[in-house]
């Protein structure tokens, strides 16, 4: 299947969640948290989507 969908680099994705690239590494390690897209051996990449949804998840109401 062919998307247009864009694609993050981990230094983008960490700089839009307001984290280091090192925690979002650590965080694909384990499966946790934010998906990924492995391309090849190496390559990681974020879909914009996902760390879209990633935000509106952890939004929490004032005062918890």
């Amino acid at each position: 299947m062919v998307t247009s969908e864009k694609l993050l680099t981990r230094q983008e994705a960490a700089d839009m969640l307001g984290l280091r690239p090192q925690t979002l590494a650590a965080w694909a390690l384990t499966g946790k948290n934010l998906p990924v897209v492995k391309l090849g051996e190496k390559a990681v990449r974020y879909r914009l989507a996902d760390v879209r949804a990633f935000i509106d998840k952890s939004v929490v109401p004032a005062g918890k």
